[in-house]
């Protein structure tokens, strides 16, 4: 009994971490919705968005197109919910119910965010996209999904002592699906910075927010 409440203490300080660092991209992604939200997207946000987007018309190469398509196609609708639902399955046959209920709740709120957020921006798309699009721009659904399945399968399925390796690997998928879809013109570069800040923010805060709430449950 001893040693499993010392092992809890000792993760308490990582979950504050996780905590933190989500409730912060979240704030981060307030203030670019912001920014990408004002009257006429300001100057400054344009400008970076516009060369973002010449650099990536100038850097275009066969192979790296196809590699990009196929990251788009990776986390589209069918094979990234074939993704959530094999996790879902695994996380019920695990019985790990605090997990199971961060888990859909991150993907509930993801899903709202996204159509909230599109439909109240309503940012047109970059011209000349390589690649299907539909809806507004702002945020990048693929970055958001990236981001929320990558870490989220994270956070519900690898203990805690193991997750640091893993983490890194969620975190360069998010980041490669997310430049894909700024490499085939089909979002600026501020369409997945606030996606990614939305996904990655929501994928690590929501477990840790019912991590606390049952700690306080059993304290109480």
């Amino acid at each position: 009994m001893i040693s499993q409440a010392n092992e809890a203490e000792s993760r308490t300080p990582v979950r504050r971490v996780a905590l933190v660092a989500g409730l912060a991209m979240l704030a981060i992604a307030v203030v670019v919705t912001g920014l990408v939200a004002a009257a006429g997207t300001p100057p400054v946000v344009q400008d970076l968005d516009d060369r973002w987007y010449r650099l990536m018309v100038a850097v275009r190469w066969p192979p790296f197109v196809a590699v990009s398509t196929w990251l788009s196609v990776l986390f589209g609708a069918l094979i990234d919910w074939s993704l959530r639902v094999a996790a879902t399955l695994l996380i019920m046959l695990r019985r790990r119910w605090l997990a199971l209920g961060g888990w859909v709740t991150t993907l509930l709120l993801s899903e709202i965010s996204i159509r909230l957020v599109k439909t109240a921006v309503d940012r047109p798309r970059p011209p000349g996209s390589m690649i299907a699009t539909s809806g507004a721009s702002f945020p990048s659904g693929h970055a958001v999904a990236a981001a929320v399945t990558a870490i989220g399968i994270v956070m519900a399925l690898i203990p805690e002592s193991h997750r640091r390796r893993w983490m890194a690997v969620a975190v360069v998928v998010a980041a490669l699906v997310a430049l894909s879809r700024t490499y085939l013109s089909a979002h600026w570069l501020f369409d997945v910075l606030g996606g990614s800040l939305i996904g990655a923010g929501l994928a690590l805060a929501v477990p840790e927010v019912f991590a606390v709430y049952a700690r306080m449950s059993r304290r109480a």
